[in-house]
């Protein structure tokens, strides 16, 4: 009940937009996790071809965000939100509907791109909404998302019960909800000129931001431990106990303490020191939290990890989704947005490969990687700080 009088105190849009959160990840995660049993069971598939149908997928979206995030700058957040959430419908209507390979590469291209259109200008929108609650916003946006992020695979298990085009069906039905509410309620903002000559003029722009491409870099940390709530910690705690189900403790962990702990955090942190310096603090707990699953045995210690983890994201995220759009104008904060996705995103893959390499190398190397990786992340957010490359948490208006 707390989140929900806070998130009353936001504006209708920033409500919206995170009511939004909470649909767009159900309807993701209610889909995508079953996408690979259902293109192998039940079509047939090869690995190799299942590769392929997810790859284009990831790599539609994770190569676009740049687009997503100039043509929020360029042509309104709104519009683009509401683009990307019908092509998000299109391309979860097509898994629903069509078997051949041609068809299916053609869902996952547009549920790709429909991700890199509203990923970085949901954000842009939202910062630029929440004026000096920034923090807060981003806040209960990782509590929706964590949300969905639970109820997603819990709604998607029971609609396989009758078939996956049921899901399928289902989840593009949640995103057409979300383009009809986003249309309906949205307002419309001014787009301000950029000021270049054009889109390149404004990649250059953001290129250009050396603090901005470091500290970019640095946060594969975040990105990388914050995958693993994906594979290693729910294999671990598969391994640990020996049911499949246990993979779920690990959201259900999360979920809980998101909803309970998130604001107080937030709240607690914003007024004692520099906003860097706590992301430094929470990717060094993201770190630590692959300590005890390295060392210890059985299912307790991985939910002791998983919940260090989460404890590092929600110390972490909210700020860097604050400090962003503070690298530079604030014209440019869709872009902002769709090139830190996209240059985190590549060395994230990298880091997952490691992860990925040692857990076919040895039980307990995967872990120790994990918390090297949190730990140079944070070594290098804390460099940054230092060297006062980061931007302060000065408030700007936004038009």
């Amino acid at each position: 009940m707390k989140t929900w009088r806070e998130m009353r105190g936001f504006p209708l849009a920033v409500q919206l937009l995170l009511v939004n959160q909470l649909g767009v990840n159900t309807g993701f995660y209610l889909l995508i996790p079953y996408l690979a049993t259902h293109l192998g069971e039940n079509l047939g598939m090869s690995a190799a071809v299942v590769g392929i149908v997810l790859g284009v997928r990831n790599l539609s979206q994770q190569g676009l965000f740049i687009i997503g995030g100039s043509a929020s700058d360029r042509l309104g957040a709104r519009g683009v939100i509401i683009a990307g959430c019908a092509l998000r419908t299109v391309g979860f209507g097509l898994f629903a509907l069509g078997d051949g390979l041609p068809v299916l590469l053609a869902a996952s291209v547009l549920s790709g791109l429909a991700g890199a259109l509203f990923n970085p200008a949901v954000r842009a929108y939202l910062a630029q909404e929440s004026g000096e609650r920034k923090a807060e916003a981003f806040a209960l946006f990782n509590v929706f998302a964590t949300t969905g992020a639970l109820i997603g695979p819990l709604l998607g298990s029971a609609l396989l019960l009758v078939d996956f085009r049921t899901s399928a069906l289902t989840a593009a039905g949640i995103f057409a909800v979300l383009t009809v509410a986003q249309a309906l309620v949205l307002p419309a903002r001014k787009v301000e000129p950029s000021g270049n000559s054009g889109v390149l003029g404004d990649w250059r722009e953001v290129l250009g931001n050396r603090a901005f491409l470091a500290f970019a870099l640095a946060m594969v940390g975040m990105f990388t431990l914050e995958n693993q709530l994906y594979l290693l910690l729910p294999d671990g705690a598969r391994e640990a106990t020996g049911w499949d189900g246990a993979a779920g403790l690990v959201f259900l962990v999360g979920t809980v303490a998101n909803l309970a702990l998130q604001l107080r955090i937030t709240r607690s942190l914003k007024s004692r020191g520099s906003r860097s310096r706590w992301i430094a603090v929470g990717l060094a707990v993201m770190g630590l939290a692959f300590l005890p699953p390295a060392f210890g045995t059985g299912a307790v210690p991985v939910l002791l990890g998983t919940l260090l983890l989460y404890l590092g994201i929600m110390i972490a995220s909210p700020f860097v989704m604050e400090l962003i759009p503070r690298f530079g104008r604030s014209e440019l904060t869709g872009t902002y947005f769709g090139i830190f996705y996209v240059v985190s995103g590549v060395a994230a893959a990298v880091g997952n490969a490691v992860v990925g390499w040692a857990m076919d190398t040895g039980d307990g190397l995967p872990w120790v990687c994990c918390a090297v990786i949190g730990l140079a992340s944070a070594g290098g957010v804390a460099w940054l700080h230092r060297r006062g490359a980061l931007p302060h948490a000065v408030e700007r208006s936004y038009a």
